[in-house]
């Protein structure tokens, strides 16, 4: 399918290599089609590499996705360059009047603090109560997941006794929900956070449905409002060396860390990781932009859908 990116995105070039349909702007503009607008928050510090890995999840779906970065103005980033985001992202007043047919905001490393210690907490919160009027459906990924949790249900995060991380089972619930349509019973997916919302509390919560736990893990998918908000607890956009990215930079910090659970083969870091999350990973992303995103919206953003949630 076609992603719209800016003409000169770095990560352009390395979807092309991989086969993926990329389309720039001039030739967008060509064609009698209304592209699904998804705006993403990326709140990783290093932003190039989650940009990649997130355009990479869109991949497997005919719709002309039309992206649109969006930082936050209130916090300043050390690990991607001033003109990589000068060029490549809005600040949310820029997009504010705007509606969009879906949004993912992403995770960041700032899970260890309290939520409103965070230094772009009130600009986030801002952004999430915006999203309710302006979004037809939003992904909240990892840290993200568990900010939404606690902004708009008060359910308080934990801190673990030791980093989840790896990679885990789930299986799946609520089959017939169109979110985990050709999810098999049991699947994998990264995790890599110290923190975690109890899944007692969240069974507490009416308004939430969940779509898929582990034993191990806790939760990995939820979901409210018939799908306006969704919660992913784990890291199904990482790519086949991520989790070894975060572990050897650790390890080269002097910081405790494991090793990531079920990832090397052998558990030895010198074997080359095993990829086992990609093809649900993909078929999440479809789903959400097929049934939660593009059967909603419609041709004119501006009319309707409604978001009053009656």
């Amino acid at each position: 399918m076609p992603i719209k990116v800016q003409n000169d995105l770095p990560a352009r070039e390395i979807l092309e290599r991989e086969n993926i349909f990329v389309m720039d702007e001039n030739r967008a503009v060509h064609q009698d089609i209304r592209s699904i607008h998804i705006a993403i928050l990326n709140l990783m510090p290093l932003k190039e590499e989650t940009e990649l890995q997130l355009l990479r999840s869109f991949s497997n779906t005919p719709l002309q996705i039309d992206v649109t970065f969006v930082k936050v103005k209130s916090h300043e980033s050390k690990n991607t360059s001033s003109s990589h985001l000068n060029k490549f992202y809005v600040e949310f007043d820029e997009i504010r009047a705007q509606r969009f047919d879906g949004m993912i905001i992403t995770g960041a490393p700032v899970e260890m603090m309290e939520f409103e210690e965070v230094d772009y907490w009130k600009e986030l919160t801002e952004i999430m109560n915006w999203a309710e009027t302006h979004v037809t459906s939003t992904i909240h990924l990892c840290w993200a997941a568990q900010a939404g949790l606690y902004h708009y249900y008060g359910l308080q995060k934990r801190i673990l006794d030791h980093k989840m991380f790896g990679v885990f089972e789930h299986r799946v619930l609520n089959r017939k929900i169109p979110l985990v349509r050709g999810f098999d019973d049991v699947f994998y997916a990264p995790h890599s956070r110290h923190t975690e919302v109890p899944m007692e509390e969240i069974r507490k919560v009416e308004a939430l449905t969940v779509l898929a736990e582990s034993d191990e893990a806790g939760l990995f998918l939820a979901m409210a409002e018939n799908g306006r908000k969704i919660f992913v607890m784990g890291h199904p956009e990482y790519d086949r060396v991520t989790l070894d990215g975060e572990y050897k930079r650790d390890l080269a910090k002097n910081l405790p860390i494991d090793l990531p659970k079920n990832y090397y083969p052998d558990d030895n870091p010198e074997n080359r990781p095993l990829l086992t999350w990609r093809s649900h990973a993909n078929n999440l992303y479809t789903n959400w932009l097929n049934y939660y995103v593009y059967q909603i919206t419609p041709y004119d953003l501006m009319g309707t859908p409604d978001f009053s949630r009656k």
